[in-house]
């Protein structure tokens, strides 16, 4: 019994041995159908093609080489005789991959493809910005109106605060202050009108003789210009005149339309005013509550710096206008040159217009002292107002201005030549002040965008939809 014994358990152990060997057998197997899975289905049909059945009595070659695996033989030999007897197949070629076709977008330079993208782009903003001059052409007097409200506002908001520091209530100052304000703005361009009326009759009278005096003056010229010649230009001038009389006549009745629109924009304008510095801070809140939310923070701190760009840009201007005016009027005035406080006005209000301005108002207070006074006091006028002018450029806007509005002078000629070009003496007026809060506002939030980058711990990037096919590598982050 103890032999029969010893003997089931040697049995039993031979057993369990080899089921162990064909656990092992079996994992070994499932590995290498893995390893033949991954090399691909094509490979592993290419051999059973070559191989065909084997001499194991018609197995494929996955089963012989199970069996192979089972009984610890050879692995089966790939080129073996087909099972029919017949000869040895001949060996495979290796199979040369055909090239890819690549991408549409990888047969296109990188370049064209920055030029194409930024190309659509700026066709969709200059659609934007078409879009826009479009809506604010068909409205342009009630912009120009809130443009002008805002301009107004800025000059006068410190008379409201010194009103309220008096005692006077908001809305008392508000009145009193815009009010007072427009009342004022009308009493002197009643006083130039009034003052052009008034010294009309002696004013044609001196153009005329100042018209004799340079006919005279061009008869002495040493060139050949005869009396004849200075008849016929006056004969072409007066032909001209009665050709175009029904254009110089509807010139006339569309005057009566810009005055309409003017006295219209002026009550648009008193409104915007009264408003403004009445509530300004919740016209502002309201307005905020338009932005979206991603973006209200940086606006909400953008807006406070544009206006207190707006308001030092327009107080500096009536302070340099003003100085400007006081020098040219003064001048004009010791001179002796007719309507010299009407010219001195001109010249406070063409001040708005940078560069501009000041030289039209220049010329035409040395026109007039040249018609009306003679070549000496046109040659004194001209070096009164190039004084002015250098003193203006070179001390006052530097001191009053001083860095709170900083414009490129380029800027300021384009500026006012597409303001002017769009919407003509209130469009160069505005544009200037446009440009200087657009810089203000796109520094500030530069500058925000940078911080908030900062403190998340990432780069600056600039946007490109086109980094990741670029010949360069990104920047690591």
């Amino acid at each position: 019994m103890s032999r029969l014994g010893r003997l089931g358990a040697g049995l039993s152990r031979v057993g369990s041995r080899v089921s162990r060997l064909r656990g092992d057998a079996e994992r070994e197997q499932e590995r290498r159908e893995r390893e033949a899975g991954e090399r691909g289905e094509a490979e592993v049909s290419a051999a059973r093609a070559a191989v065909g059945p084997g001499p194991g009595g018609g197995q494929t070659f996955e089963a012989r080489a199970r069996q192979a695996i089972l009984t610890g033989g050879p692995p089966p030999e790939t080129s073996a005789v087909g099972g029919d007897g017949g000869e040895e197949p001949p060996p495979r070629t290796a199979e040369v991959p055909l090239p890819r076709r690549p991408e549409p977008a990888e047969a296109i330079p990188w370049g064209v493809r920055v030029a194409a993208e930024a190309g659509w782009r700026m066709l969709v903003l200059a659609g934007v910005l078409w879009v826009v001059m479009q809506v604010v052409s068909s409205v342009s007097l009630l912009v120009m109106s809130f443009a002008a409200g805002l301009l107004i506002t800025a000059a006068l908001q410190p008379f409201v605060g010194w009103l309220k520091r008096l005692g006077i209530g908001r809305g008392a100052a508000t009145a009193i202050t815009a009010l007072g304000g427009f009342a004022a703005m009308g009493l002197v361009g009643w006083f130039v009108v009034w003052q052009v009326i008034e010294n009309s009759d002696r004013l044609v009278e001196q153009v005329q003789d100042g018209i004799e005096q340079v006919r005279n003056w061009l008869l002495e010229l040493p060139f050949d210009i005869t009396e004849d010649n200075i008849n016929e230009w006056t004969e072409n001038i007066n032909d001209w005149i009665a050709d175009h009389s029904s254009e110089l006549t509807s010139a006339g009745l569309e005057g009566v339309n810009y005055a309409v629109e003017f006295f219209t924009g002026a009550g648009l304008a008193l409104f915007v005013v009264l408003f403004l510095l009445y509530d300004g801070a919740g016209v502002w809140q309201w307005f905020l509550r338009l932005v979206p939310r991603s973006a209200r923070e940086g606006v909400a701190g953008a807006g406070p710096r544009a206006w207190i760009t707006l308001t030092g840009y327009v107080r500096g201007t009536v302070i340099v206008a003003l100085i400007d005016a006081l020098g040219i009027g003064v001048g004009l005035f010791v001179l002796e040159v007719p309507m010299a406080v009407p010219l001195g006005v001109i010249v406070f209000l063409s001040a708005f217009v940078p560069l501009v301005g000041a030289i039209a108002s220049g010329a035409l207070a040395v026109v007039v002292a040249l018609v009306t006074n003679g070549a000496v006091d046109a040659l004194i006028v001209l070096g009164v107002v190039l004084l002015v002018q250098q003193i203006e450029g070179h001390i006052l806007q530097p001191f009053i201005l001083g860095r709170m509005v900083r414009v490129h002078p380029l800027a300021v000629v384009l500026g006012v030549a597409a303001g002017s070009m769009l919407a003509g003496i209130p469009g160069a007026v505005v544009a200037v002040p446009l440009i200087a809060v657009t810089s203000t506002v796109v520094g500030y939030l530069r500058a925000y965008q940078e911080e908030l980058d900062a403190r998340a711990g990432r780069a600056a990037t600039s946007g490109a939809t086109i980094a990741e096919i670029a010949p360069t590598p990104p920047p690591p982050t």
